[in-house]
């Protein structure tokens, strides 16, 4: 029996189907009657041979290829897997172990009397499907589609296989190929794959009759290859002269880059500047540590830089670094907001001389009318009239 097989479950319904044939009576009213068997790849079978009336005649036992196994309880054929476990006139049983597919067929039992006569037991053989394979057929690229199979190398019957992911299926394309008397079946999908689907769980099954329930499973997790993704981490605070710095260098990818490049642009690093891995150390900052640090890092897929700016001022200056607000831009809006308080006192000034022309023009205008209604009052005209209209 293989590591792992399960016993033979001859005694199991599901698994062994017993039909009894009962041969036609012979002159002298013997019979014999055969049983089917199915059982496991790798476990044992029970042939036996029911006898009927039996008078003390020949019984050959005889395997698929007509080769005779037995001749009334004798071996005659040199094969250890096979035993007589019992003779008598009423049952006739050997054992057959470690059953292949090969040992299938039809085992006779034979009755020799004035006509020979025979009867048939089929044994059957069940193999059970291994974990399966997951094989890949295309590479995961980002943006790109992916090409798994999962394999069930042999089975009989067939096994059924399907993938899932977070306990949903993906629908796949099977297939099937006979390899003699056990079938190969494959599963095969297609699957869009990104760079967040890196390390994702997919799950292959396969179920078969004889597994009563369970399930043969493989785990699979998606590598998905993308390009690196560098970004430089500042220090926090504030850095004066004669202070330390270091740069730590982020970077992701799949594969993810083993050699990390450090440079300055322009320019050759300090000579006190010290390269661990993702990490640039420089010590006892100086003006001649100005400059623009670069970080580059590459796979097969891609490559990717990012770049941090150091101006050492004298004690007490700040670190300007790439992040900061330039000084131009707080100039502009400095400027813009001058302006603006000028165009508003310029506005306002205006406005307020152009009231008062306008209150003095009104003012000679009523001057005006007073002397015109004082000239037709004098003049003898109609008082109700002229006061009448100079009132409107």
């Amino acid at each position: 029996m293989r590591p792992g097989q399960r016993p033979l479950l001859s005694s199991t319904p599901s698994l062994l189907l017993r039909s009894l044939v009962l041969l036609s009576l012979s002159p002298r009213g013997q019979a014999v009657e055969a049983e089917n068997v199915t059982v496991l790849e790798g476990g044992s079978a029970h042939i036996s041979c029911r006898l009927q009336n039996y008078d003390g005649s020949i019984v050959v036992i005889q395997n698929p290829r007509r080769q005779t196994l037995f001749f009334n309880g004798t071996r005659a054929l040199k094969d250890d897997r096979f035993q007589m476990v019992l003779f008598s006139p009423q049952l006739v049983r050997i054992t057959l172990t470690n059953v292949s597919v090969s040992d299938e067929g039809g085992y006779f039992c034979q009755l020799y009397t004035d006509d020979t006569h025979h009867q048939v037991a089929t044994l059957s053989v069940v193999v059970l499907p291994e974990v399966p394979i997951v094989e890949v057929k295309t590479e995961a690229v980002e943006g790109g589609v992916m090409e798994l199979s999962c394999v069930s190398p042999r089975s009989k019957p067939p096994a059924t296989l399907r993938w899932v992911r977070d306990r949903r299926e993906i629908p796949g394309v099977i297939s099937q190929q006979e390899n003699g008397k056990t079938v190969s079946v494959s599963n095969t999908i297609r699957i869009p794959v990104e760079r967040k689907d890196n390390g994702a769980a997919l799950i292959c099954e396969a179920s078969h009759p004889a597994l009563v329930g369970q399930k043969r499973v493989r785990h699979y997790s998606l590598d998905v290859h993308f390009a690196p993704t560098v970004k430089i981490i500042p220090p926090q605070g504030i850095l004066r002269e004669g202070d330390s710095l270091s740069l730590t260098c982020s970077v992701t990818g799949n594969p993810l880059p083993r050699d990390i490049h450090w440079t300055r642009v322009n320019d050759t690093l300090p000579e006190r500047a010290e390269k661990t891995g993702n990490i640039l150390h420089m010590s006892r900052l100086s003006q001649s540590h100005n400059g623009t640090y670069l970080c580059q890092a590459h796979n097969n897929y891609g490559r990717a830089a990012d770049h941090y700016t150091l101006l050492v001022y004298d004690p007490g200056a700040v670190v300007e670094t790439h992040s900061a607000v330039p000084y131009a831009v707080i100039g502009g809006i400095l400027a813009l907001l001058v302006f603006t308080i000028i165009c508003v006192l310029i506005v306002t000034i205006w406005c307020s001389v152009r009231q008062k022309g306008s209150y003095l023009t009104h003012e000679a205008s009523g001057l005006d009318e007073h002397g015109e209604v004082q000239e037709a009052f004098l003049n003898g005209n109609d008082a109700s009239q002229g006061k009448k209209e100079y009132l409107l």
